[in-house]
């Protein structure tokens, strides 16, 4: 790494979930090792108030267990912030931070609009200087302009940065996206007005959902009074390392190849932009993504022009995709939001689940969106056992954080590394594509402990379904047997229900359904007679009429696409 850098922001946000969900990867091991790795440059991770690393709020005793495992662990610097700008949600963990002895609290004002517009009346400059003054009066270490989407402008920068630093005694530390391409504008303006810190990427893996180039903030600032003091030569030279690991990675590069003013318009944050874009294409409206932009903004609107941050950007997300999946219309939606079913995330929002938002509740919608729904009521007791987990040694407490923040990746972490071992040890490029026949590919399972592995042949399938395949391990021949799960894949087309037939309820969308009612049993107007999931988004499903179920469709949780029959209701 670059030498004089303030810290390395290495974990937390994202990046647990996406350990245990995508990668069978322990986080907290993934921590250790990088404390391991960099011992003299200070870690940093994104924590989401009492969410922690999660998407709703948590018990306080499992943000304090999570935050001193952290720090215990490898984490010097938390920047902490709430997805509404709760200062009541940030303050428990600034508290935890503080209590470590150790460890930075780095408090973040999200930041959105634009508090130079005159027309500004809700995010203006005493907004966030009101956020800031509670934030230092909770004690908060650093102040942090945490700006999701890169929507804050030069001279929005210079004003807020000056008026943060005449008024407190605490560093500023900025944080900004690239989407539109005029970011490193931004981060000049701010260092003239004094800003203390910023964050940045290394030019190969920065700029659009990224952070502006590092290697162009060094050249720029070079040789005038707020010289960076790194050097451009040993910040560039890092470039030609992350330019190979970009590469791997491609797939799931956020298909945005070049700056875009839309995010201007529409708001969505730098880290939300490439899932959401996942989302679409996993419920077949990959083609349909400038509508899901539009559908976003109107979302937002009718939700009360929210501050876009994990989870609130979520809920934006979530109900944006689902009124596109359904072809309704936004103002149609907004007048009679009750006629519709909507994503979990979004009933548990309207119910304060996730606090206050800034503006106030959007009434009528919210009463009207509300209107005959169930709302599931957030888990917020801890068992003798989860107690004891987390009063227990760290790998114990670890442990029993994954389970309570992530406990559906945590059951598909544990049964891949119980059947798997530790994928840990595979190059990136062997776990996301697997072995390529003829080729000899190296595991590293320790200093100076190699394991050379050559794919040789792969047979036929058997009657049963069943491959022999055959690799080398250093030189052996070891026969393996794996079963195709391909082979016996029968494609049939599901049937689809007729619009025109007010009983007969229909998927909104592709995922996994999980019916809630057996035929014969009597159900009411509204009533929720499935969950579907997909992606992380999770809604009821209900049906629009009363009546008997005549028909069920499916045996057990099945995927479906949007428009397959799920349930026939004969109405009374």
């Amino acid at each position: 790494m670059v030498p004089g850098l303030l810290s390395v922001e290495a974990w937390g946000g994202a990046t647990y979930d996406v350990a245990l969900r995508f990668l069978s990867e322990d986080p907290w091991r993934r921590l250790a090792l990088l404390r391991a790795e960099m011992p003299n440059i200070p870690i940093q991770m994104l924590l989401r108030g009492r969410n922690t690393v999660g998407y709703t709020p948590y018990p306080l005793e499992v943000t304090d267990a999570f935050v001193a495992e952290a720090a215990e662990t490898g984490v010097d610097i938390f920047r902490i912030f709430d997805a509404l700008n709760d200062v009541d949600q940030i303050a428990p963990a600034i508290a935890a931070v503080r209590k470590t002895g150790t460890a930075v609290a780095e408090a973040a004002l999200c930041y959105t609009g634009d508090l130079s517009d005159p027309a500004e009346d809700l995010y203006t400059l005493d907004y966030y200087l009101g956020l800031a003054q509670r934030m230092v009066d909770a004690g908060a270490h650093i102040l942090a302009i945490k700006d999701m989407a890169g929507l804050l402008r030069p001279a929005a920068a210079r004003t807020l940065v000056t008026a943060l630093r005449e008024r407190f005694d605490v560093p500023v530390h900025l944080h900004t996206h690239d989407t539109a391409g005029g970011q490193l504008a931004t981060l000049l303006a701010a260092a003239e007005a004094g800003v203390d810190a910023v964050v940045v990427a290394t030019s190969s893996m920065a700029a659009t959902t990224s952070q502006p180039p590092a290697s162009a903030l060094v050249a720029a600032l070079e040789h005038t009074e707020r010289d960076t003091g790194l050097g451009l030569e040993a910040v560039a030279s890092l470039e030609p390392y992350w330019e190979a690991v970009r590469a791997i990675y491609k797939p799931f590069e956020s298909g945005l190849p070049s700056p875009t003013g839309r995010v201007y318009r529409h708001e969505i944050p730098g880290g939300q932009l490439s899932n959401l874009r996942q989302q679409a294409i996993a419920l077949g409206l990959g083609e349909r993504f400038e509508d899901i932009e539009d559908m976003y903004h109107a979302a937002d609107t009718m939700l009360g022009r929210l501050v876009k941050v994990t989870p609130s950007s979520k809920v934006v997300g979530d109900l944006a995709l689902q009124l596109v999946g359904m072809g309704v219309d936004p103002a149609e939606f907004e007048a009679a939001p009750q006629s519709f079913d909507l994503p979990d995330s979004v009933i548990q929002f309207l119910a304060g689940q996730l606090g206050d938002p800034p503006g106030g509740w959007p009434e009528p919608f919210r009463s009207k969106a509300l209107e005959g729904r169930t709302v599931r009521p957030l888990d917020e007791d801890l068992t003798d056992e989860d107690r004891a987990g987390l009063a227990g040694d760290s790998a114990t407490r670890q442990a029993t954080l994954n389970r309570l923040l992530f406990p559906g990746p945590t059951r598909d972490y544990e049964a891949a590394r119980d059947a798997y071992g530790d994928v840990m040890v595979l190059h990136t490029r062997d776990f996301l594509y697997g072995l390529r026949r003829g080729e000899e590919h190296t595991i590293s399972l320790g200093k100076g402990v190699r394991l050379l592995v050559t794919l040789q042949s792969v047979s036929e399938p058997d009657e049963k379904g069943l491959r022999t395949v055959i690799c080398a391990l250093n030189g052996q021949p070891r026969p393996l047997v794996v079963r195709d799960e391909s082979v016996e894949a029968t494609v049939h087309t599901a049937e689809k229900a007729d619009a025109a037939v007010p009983g007969q309820v229909a998927a909104p969308f592709a995922g996994a359904v999980s019916l809630l009612v057996e035929e014969g049993q009597t159900v009411e107007p509204g009533q929720n007679i499935a969950t579907i999931e997909a992606m992380k988004m999770e809604a009821a499903i209900t049906t629009p009429v009363g009546g008997t179920v005549a028909r069920t469709v499916l045996n057990g949780v099945q995927q479906v696409d949007g428009g397959d029959l799920l349930v026939v209701v004969e109405p009374a």
